[in-house]
């Protein structure tokens, strides 16, 4: 475990570093936010909003998508903010730490060289923020980019028997944020949501980490978390997070590998009908010994549409349509018992 200062943030620029940046045309620092959160805490649909917002403001903007596999369906799910304004990439899931780096940095590259007023990251729920602070402090990526906001999303009604990785996972991207975000309140009752900002004190606590939070402002050694329903949100409220900037608070690190129990099961070309693939999410997350189930997401199909779906244990089962889909669902979570998911879902997964 390592606790103590973490890192220094470089504002130098070598020769090299200004000769590239010469060269790819950048003339002024591109802001980039990292929107981060465990899984199934609602990122993708915070995301759609604050893109929106930002292109309502004549940004143009990037988006980098990264999924804890190789199939993004995320990524998907914004497929209807492309256009002149906005434009998507993927980081694929590496095979190891090295190869995510490798590839995020060299996409970071690439979209530096694009002319966007902004630049939003949203990475997997199964995500270190350390990866994102390390790889905007190496040339040339400090010559190009300026870490605008870390916003952290957290489901109002998060469970609170999270292993220990996972609970590191949640400190890690709650101790470098901006602001805290919690999603689908009108869904639960406010002593549920104050019940998770206790437990997230709690778990701040227990790395060593000295950030507090609470629902009301004006706690004293607290910060204010935002809790309302995402729809309500004014132009003001994501000016709010805009400009929120980002915390650099010490805690205990524990490294966290794919092999420390996090599993994607993903599920292929069967076309699941709404009525089916809601049975299915039913059965899964009421047995428990298919193991610790976060998320369930992907897509349906009912009478020549195609249904998003979204699905976490205690929110119940989002479906919306949407224009285009892909025949797979994913079921994401910690110490999954293959054999019996595979008997709810009736096919093997891949």
């Amino acid at each position: 475990m390592i606790t103590g200062p973490r890192r220094i943030k470089d504002t130098g620029c070598s020769l090299f570093c200004a000769a590239v940046s010469v060269v790819s045309m950048v003339d002024q620092m591109i802001q980039i936010d990292l929107i981060t959160g465990f899984l199934g805490s609602g990122k993708t649909t915070f995301l759609h909003g604050y893109a929106g917002y930002l292109m309502d403001r004549g940004l143009k903007i990037g988006i980098i998508e990264n999924d804890f596999g190789a199939v993004n369906v995320d990524m998907m799910l914004l497929q209807d903010l492309e256009g002149e304004q906005c434009e998507r990439e993927m980081v694929a899931g590496g095979a190891d730490l090295d190869t995510y780096r490798r590839r995020f940095r060299t996409k970071l590259i690439s979209m530096g060289m694009r002319g966007f007023d902004r630049v939003l990251i949203e990475p997997s729920g199964i995500f270190d923020a350390e990866e994102f602070f390390d790889a905007l402090c190496e040339e040339p990526l400090n010559c190009w980019y300026e870490i605008g906001s870390v916003i952290a999303v957290v489901d109002a009604g998060l469970p609170r028997e999270l292993s220990r990785e996972s609970e590191y996972l949640l400190v890690s991207q709650l101790a470098d944020a901006g602001c805290v975000v919690l999603s689908r309140t009108q869904l639960c009752e406010r002593e549920t949501a104050a019940r998770t900002v206790d437990y997230l004190n709690e778990v701040m606590e227990r790395f060593a980490c000295g950030r507090r939070f609470s629902l009301e402002a004006g706690k004293e050694g607290a910060e204010p978390v935002i809790a309302a329903d995402w729809a309500s949100f004014s132009p003001e409220d994501y000016r709010r997070m805009e400009t929120s900037g980002y915390q650099l608070a010490d805690h205990i690190r524990v490294p966290v590998g794919k092999d420390e129990g996090f599993q994607s099961l993903y599920y292929l070309q069967r076309p699941f009908t709404s009525d089916e693939i809601s049975k299915a999410v039913r059965m899964l997350f009421e047995d428990r010994s298919c193991g610790s189930i976060f998320r369930i997401k992907g897509f349906a199909r009912e009478k020549e549409q195609w249904l998003e779906i979204n699905a976490v244990r205690d929110g119940g089962t989002e479906m919306k349509a949407v224009r285009e889909g892909q025949q797979v669902v994913i079921v994401i979570g910690e110490k999954l018992n293959r054999e019996k998911i595979n008997r709810y879902m009736g096919q093997e997964a891949v």
